[in-house]
């Protein structure tokens, strides 16, 4: 290795369940895969990942190690301040997986990561003003301007999920009300497609046939299963979260100007069906949308991969 280069590091997404991590080239590529089960104590889940580092560059020389952590990350990127999962505050994880693996590590908040990601190996290629937002059970985000991670001064930027939208609105895990997530995340679709279909159940025969036959019984996967089938109420659902999310948007594009959206998370795997919405409602809540450019609004392109090589890159910079 040359004075201030590196060549493979290692990449660490801690999931809900598992934990991997993957050794990762200069370009992106992901050479070998580990993966560990997920802990259910804070100290278990750091000798995880100790254990999946090891397994995974058994037959590689690695240089550093990224970890994406859930929650929020100190501007040192050193010590995840708070994540809800894990009940982790204030934690040394970057001292504590030193101790025990031998490799300088690096942490990172994991939707920055992903974000990261997309930008440098992703469809982000060719912008240097990227905002990117994760659509999944919650709704995370990462910026990008000037070609640089936007961190913020304390290392907490881009909680997109936690934007007040609506004053008194739902009640969000955070102990907001009307979070930008309780209305554009997986967890919103669901509520969606359960209220639409108690509803108007004779318009979700083929949503609520997927389940048990009640609104209560509907899954996450049956709304994506039925929309494709052109069940009206999951299509509506889509778009109402749509609806939700190109406002989110419009008002993003207000405070960084970028020149793409990236859209990621579980629900952007839908594709057109949701992309398109989207971008109808980013431009119709788009101040001066007539006579202003409009940022292009792209699918993300490395799905769940996108964290791991992002924070693997982030740990070759060091």
């Amino acid at each position: 290795m040359t004075e201030g280069h590196m060549g493979l590091t290692i990449g660490v997404d801690i999931g809900g369940t598992k934990i991997a991590a993957g050794v990762v080239d200069e370009e992106g590529t992901i050479l070998e895969t580990s993966k560990v089960a997920t802990p259910s104590t804070p100290d278990a889940v750091i000798d995880a990942i100790a254990d999946a580092v090891r397994q995974a560059s058994a037959e590689y020389q690695v240089d550093a190690v990224g970890i994406g952590a859930p929650g929020y990350v100190d501007d040192k990127r050193a010590n995840v301040l708070f994540t809800p999962n894990l009940s982790w505050r204030h934690e040394p994880l970057k001292d504590k997986v030193e101790q025990r693996i031998d490799l300088p590590v690096v942490i990172e908040n994991d939707a920055n990561a992903a974000a990261w990601g997309e930008y440098k190996f992703g469809v982000g290629t060719g912008h240097d003003d990227v905002v990117c937002i994760t659509i999944g059970t919650g709704l995370g985000g990462g910026t990008i301007i000037g070609g640089k991670l936007h961190r913020g001064r304390f290392g907490v930027a881009a909680e997109f999920g936690h934007i007040r939208m609506v004053p008194d609105g739902l009640l969000c895990g955070c102990g907001n009300q009307g979070c930008w997530e309780q209305y554009a995340s997986g967890r919103a679709l669901l509520r969606y497609a359960q209220q639409r279909a108690t509803a108007t159940p004779d318009s979700a025969g083929i949503l609520l046939g997927l389940g048990d036959g009640t609104s209560e019984g509907i899954e996450g996967k049956h709304i994506s299963q039925a929309a494709r089938q052109g069940d009206p109420v999951a299509i509506d659902s889509f778009r109402e979260l749509a609806r939700w999310a190109g406002a989110g948007l419009a008002d993003l594009a207000s405070l960084f100007d970028p020149g793409a959206f990236i859209v990621g998370g579980g629900v952007s795997d839908e594709g057109e069906l949701v992309l398109d919405p989207i971008r109808k409602s980013y431009r119709r809540w788009l101040v001066g949308s007539r006579w202003r450019p409009h940022a292009e609004v792209l699918a993300a392109q490395l799905g769940g991969k996108a964290g791991l090589v992002g924070v693997a890159d982030l740990a070759r910079q060091g």
